[in-house]
């Protein structure tokens, strides 16, 4: 698998071999933006195309389109965790926000 990137959003891409085709989802979003394309070049139009229908067709039904992620989301943990995490986070004398995304950005890396 390989990432693409094309007006802010992001798409995860696979080769299948026996169709000899790729194929690409957009993954920062819950709307579902699909392309494919047999070259590289074919694959970048058809990802720029996708996204640009997905757009058309959000204003033609006069929504706002669904934006990549804001950054925001919530987390459900046991109290037990709860606790330790804030305990984690006063004690690298920063707010729990800062910490996990600390935390989450080193996981990621």
């Amino acid at each position: 698998m390989t990432m693409m990137r094309c007006k802010g959003y992001e798409a995860l891409v696979e080769y299948d071999e026996e169709a000899d085709l790729f194929h690409g989802e957009v993954i920062n979003l819950r709307d579902v933006i699909t392309f494919q394309g047999r070259s590289v070049d074919e694959l970048k139009q058809a990802l720029s195309d996708s996204i640009d229908d997905y757009l058309a067709f959000c204003a033609e039904r006069g929504e706002e389109p669904e934006k990549p992620y804001s950054g925001q989301f919530v987390v459900r943990v046991e109290p037990v965790l709860h606790r330790a995490v804030v305990s984690a986070a006063k004690r690298a004398g920063i707010s729990l926000n800062k910490w996990v995304a600390r935390t989450l950005e080193r996981a990621t890396a």
